[in-house]
């Protein structure tokens, strides 16, 4: 056990251990006696980097394999199940050079979830069939990615290291990757799960696992807890942090221009740089010091130069951890149109301001500045969701830092020691700086192909052969080095000046109380504006959350009104960029952002100097002058983010479309792309003054704010925009609600047309969201569906890697219903027979529930509502969801705990039966079904392949029934292309016996045999006689009812009680 005190937060209310088992397993556990959710991480030092080099995404399979079941407790959806009657959820990610499993649940329950999850790594069953299925579920999330530019682009990078280097492994895997033959040609499944088995045994070691435990219990229950449970892990001996020290960018790969082809519409550049690994530098961070002049945003950086020259839309700077050893330092420009034309200065400024950082000199208060935000952000650290913390732990466990500085040092930076000449972490900064030149870099350039050839001509592209990506790559040219390689010469650029923002004023107003207040007081209101809000009474910190809605019915009125809005939105954001970024540096943020009803305010942040943010914010808004240059910016920003999103995933496109079809007033993207073009900058100035000249505003101010200060805030908001009054009435978003008895169907392609997974979005309308026996009946069933949908549509079925159950709450909060989402390679008329035979086994189900499974999901739902806000911000979110809805139920979440205590089951299986299940007469129901217009390889059916054994007895092949049976149909239906290869290596062998003609001939008649027999796999679908289309959309929303308009649920009569 480590004795020394670990250093933390002095906001932090939770005491720490580290002990270390006799196995060597490394464990920080966390007392928290106010926890309402405990957590555990387990975090192991291999990741995709260590898979054999002929099985690339082996670490990543074992992170999914290791889900599905274990000796102690063999049931596939063992761990899940008990979760989600608990409160609970888990996930897990596979990293480069780690693999992290974690899981959040109901403080009562944590004993039996550790014991699950200890299990996973001692005692896991990687039993055959599950190896085998979930083949198809790392195949489905590749395939997920792989029309992600992020992922191609990633991997490409990847692609591109030296011969050799492990960076360079296809880190996600995929069936084709992992699906390997015994050595005699057998199964496919059989010898993948050998490999699995021995590879898994090799590599997880208990040395190499740092696990965080987050609960009530005391230090020494969950001690003994964590002894119990996992010192049954075996410690194999292996190095507990192995390291790779060489970096992947060698001789070759530096000086060099890569040319990439995106799927979306984009323009960028990323320069990158080898950098050491930054944990061993945790005192000074050189890294993080030389990004934050590269990615600053005032007066004088190179965002500000290449803004004005109207060549970016943003830049980001930072180093980059790629592995365990070796890390990278990138500075990456989203371009304009105008900037992709000028990438070549672009990427010049770029050197010209490291060639300017190198000539400057850095008075120490540049680091000191560093480190008091960053000390001031430790001091009033806020607790988070238990499992996100969980896992930060458990990552940071591995850094090279004292034990005792295991939780500050990652989060704090040393002022450099100025006593130490040409030292103290200046030399460290130095020596980063000197490396960042243009000989040692590597230039990646992305945009379409076709604006790669616009630009700079045809050439000879090379494919990435994990995701088919084109590019190819080119040396520097001589001229463009020296260049680079010169002194700045580019006289706006120059270094920042001391940050005003950082707050000097960080006393907390504390006012005690007996019992934190459980809403926001109505401290305001007038014909313009009503003003909630809440002094901190509970988290003590010098912070505050400020949102405004300025809502007006013109910001919406037309499709060419909403892209005027968010143009206005996006100008003012671009025009406050060098002001507000030192706020933002030092911990005070604020968001302008366009929506439905209008344009909203967020302000967040140390409440010191707040106002004067807020001043500016608003005032930018009321006197924005706006500029045709930008506006053309900003309006093909827009067209291009339009036409991106229908190049995205297909689930989330069907989602999008179910919510339209339930919104009265929403204009599709269709519509906006068509208005884009014609906006002009006399048209916009118009509509903004339209826009603020009448308006309804809703405040919420909460934090460490007094009554009178949220008052002024209000007043001068009022007063800088001084609009007309419009009543709330006025300005509100109505919901649709599709009519009982009814089963329509919306029908559409995927826009993508290499995109090879459909979709479908299946909704079910359940009634009124302001019941509140209904709320919290369809809570509890659609809380009960949620797990049993994604075991039996992704687990058992294999459908695909998207899968989800879950409530969808309509605009205005007026309105519900349950929604299952999945996204397959499968059709979408199959997936929907799939979906209501998952109903079907559904209705089973919860007429069978024992009475004590039962009590189980109502006590794990009543304490998800029972949880309290973690930190102000989420109490802050709270709040805002019922103002601005208009309900104000703000006890609405303590009431339907005490409510669900009343439901029962028979409660639960009404509404399934009559609002759910697709026997019912009176259930509203409709579904998106988006096909993709990819054609899915062929699968061979059993009847197939006896057919085509039948034809090779006929010829005199010899073969061994049994044998192709085991080989090729145990696992399932095969792909053509698997078989093909497996009867052309047969009949080879059997050669001279066999013409290559004859071969030929055979292979032939085996793919008209599969048209003639088709796969179960291949199956369609089709839609059932009573099922509607929905041919015109726009038709199908006005038939619908409209919901009514929304009004306070509770009158709190508050402005006579305001004490603050």
């Amino acid at each position: 056990m480590f004795t020394m005190p670990i250093h933390k937060s002095r906001q932090d209310d939770r005491d720490y251990r580290i002990i270390q088992l006799d196995n060597g397993l490394q464990a920080m556990l966390i007392h928290d006696a106010k926890a309402d959710k405990a957590a555990a991480s387990l975090d192991i030092s291999v990741g995709h980097l260590y898979d054999p080099d002929d099985m690339p995404g082996l670490a990543h399979f074992c992170e999914h394999l290791l889900f599905m079941g274990t000796e102690q407790f063999p049931r596939e959806n063992e761990y899940s199940e008990f979760l989600a009657k608990n409160n609970g959820s888990s996930n897990a990610f596979t990293g480069t050079s780690n693999t992290n499993y974690y899981f959040t649940v109901d403080t009562n329950a944590l004993p039996g979830a550790l014991a699950r999850f200890a299990a996973f790594f001692h005692c896991p069953l990687f039993s055959p069939s599950c190896t085998s299925r979930e083949l198809n579920a790392v195949d489905s999330e590749h395939k997920k990615n792989h029309q992600s530019d992020m992922w191609r682009i990633f991997q490409l990078n990847k692609h591109l290291s030296k011969p050799g280097h492990p960076w360079s492994k296809f880190g996600s895997g995929n069936r084709d990757s992992l699906s390997k033959m015994d050595a005699d040609g057998g199964s496919v499944g059989r010898e993948t799960r050998r490999r699995l088995v021995e590879w898994w045994s090799q590599n997880y070691c208990a040395g190499r696992m740092r696990l965080c435990i987050i609960g009530k219990e005391s230090l020494d229950d969950l001690s003994k807890m964590t002894t119990g449970l996992f010192s049954p892990i075996l410690n194999r001996g292996q190095d507990p942090l192995p390291m790779i020290n060489d970096h992947p960018f060698g001789s070759s790969e530096v000086g060099t221009l890569v040319s990439v082809q995106t799927i979306m519409n984009f323009h960028a550049v990323e320069v990158s740089f080898p950098l050491s690994w930054q944990p061993r530098q945790w005192r000074y961070q050189p890294g993080n010091f030389v990004s934050h002049f590269l990615g600053h945003e005032g007066p004088g950086s190179l965002h500000s130069y290449l803004k004005n020259k109207g060549w970016i839309t943003a830049l980001s700077a930072g180093p980059q951890n790629l592995g365990r050893g070796f890390a990278m330092i990138k500075v990456t420009l989203n371009l304009t149109k105008t900037g992709f034309e000028n990438y070549r200065n672009a990427m010049l400024a770029i050197f010209k301001y490291l060639s300017m950082m190198r000539d400057s000199e850095f008075p120490a208060w540049y680091q000191r500045e560093m480190s008091i935000i960053k000390a001031t952000r430790f001091r009033f650290q806020e607790k988070r969701r238990p499992d996100d913390y969980a896992v930060w732990v458990s990552e940071h466990l591995s850094w090279p830092v004292p034990r005792e500085l295991v939780l500050s040092a990652p989060q704090l930076v040393w002022e450099w020691d100025e006593q130490v000449p040409a030292g103290g972490g200046e030399r460290e900064m130095r020596d980063v700086l000197e490396s960042l030149r243009v000989d040692r870099g590597r230039v990646v350039l992305m945009a379409k192909g076709a604006e790669h050839e616009r630009l700079r001509g045809k050439g000879n592209w090379e494919q990435e052969p994990w995701y088919g990506t084109q590019y190819r790559v080119e040396t520097l040219d001589e001229a463009f080095v020296q260049e680079a390689q010169g002194p700045n010469n580019i006289p706006e650029l120059f270094l920042p000046g001391p940050n005003e923002f950082i707050p000097t004023n960080l006393d907390v107003q504390k006012v005690p109380v007996d019992q934190p207040l459980k809403r926001p007081i109505l401290v305001r209101e007038t014909p313009l504006t009503s003003l909630w809000h809440k002094k901190d009474d509970q988290f003590w910190i010098p912070k505050a959350h400020v949102l405004m809605d300025l809502r007006s019915p013109e910001a919406n009125a037309s499709a060419r009104a909403s892209v005027m809005t968010r143009l206005f939105s996006d100008l003012v954001n671009d025009s406050l960029t060098e002001f507000a970024y030192d706020a933002d540096l030092a911990g005070l943020t604020y968001q302008f952002t366009a929506q439905t009803l209008g344009v909203s305010v967020v302000l967040s942040g140390y409440n010191d100097k707040l106002h004067v943010l807020a001043r500016d914010v608003i005032s930018r808004v009321k006197d924005l002058q706006i500029k045709a240059d930008r506006l053309e910016v900003m309006k093909d920003q827009a067209k291009r983010d339009y036409e991106n999103f229908y190049m995205g995933q297909p689930f989330r496109l069907a989602d999008y479309y179910g919510r339209h079809l339930l919104t009265e007033k929403q204009w599709i993207l269709a519509e906006k792309l068509a208005e884009v073009s014609s906006i002009t900058a006399e048209e916009l100035e118009a509509h903004v003054k339209h826009v603020l000249s009448k308006l309804h505003i809703r405040m919420l101010v909460v934090g460490n704010m007094f009554k009178d200060d949220a008052v002024r805030l209000a007043e001068m908001t009022e007063n800088i925009l001084h609009p007309v009054p419009l009543k709330a009435s006025e300005v509100v978003e109505t919901a649709l609600i599709p009519p009982d008895g009814s089963n329509h169907v919306w029908t559409t392609v995927v826009p993508n047309v290499n995109e090879p997974n459909s979709a479908l979005s299946y909704y079910t309308h359940l009634g009124s969201f302001l019941e509140p026996r209904l709320r919290v009946t369809s809570a509890l069933m659609t809380q009960i569906m949620a797990e049993p949908a994604f075991n039996v549509l992704r687990t058992r079925e294999q459908l695909g890697y998207i899968v989800s159950c879950s409530q969808m709450i309509s605009v205005g909060e007026s309105n519900l219903g349950l929604r299952i989402v999945v996204q397959s390679e499968r059709g979408p008329m199959y997936l929907e027979e799939r979906v209501e035979a998952f109903l079907d086994e559904m209705k089973e189900k919860l007429e069978e529930m024992a009475d004590a499974e039962f009590k189980e999901q109502q006590t794990g739902l009543e304490r998800r509502w029972r949880e309290a806000a973690k930190n102000l911000g989420e109490e802050t979110n709270r709040y805002w969801g019922h103002i601005d809805s208009g309900y104000l139920d703000f006890l609405r979440r303590e009431h339907d705990a005490s409510l669900v205590k009343t439901i029962t089951r028979q409660d639960v299986i009404s509404l399934f039966l009559s609002r759910v299940h697709p026997s019912s007469r009176t259930r509203a129901k409709f579904s998106i079904q988006l096909h993709s217009q990819k054609p899915r390889p062929k699968k061979v059916s059993l009847a197939a392949m006896e057919a085509f054994e039948s034809i090779l007895l006929e010829r005199g092949v010899v073969i061994d029934g049994q044998k192709w049976r085991e080989d090729l149909m145990v696992e399932g239906e095969p792909f053509l292309t698997q078989c093909s290869a497996y009867w052309a290596d047969i009949l080879m062998k059997q050669e001279p016996n066999v013409s290559g003609e004859t071969k030929q001939e055979l292979l032939v008649a085996l793919q008209t045999l599969v048209e003639r027999y088709p796969a179960q796999a291949d199956d369609a679908g089709k839609l059932k006689d009573a099922v509607r289309l929905i041919e015109d959309p726009k038709a199908f929303k006005a038939a619908l009812r409209r919901a009514g308009p929304p009004g306070p649920l509770v009158k709190w009569d508050d402005l006579t009680l305001a004490k603050f």
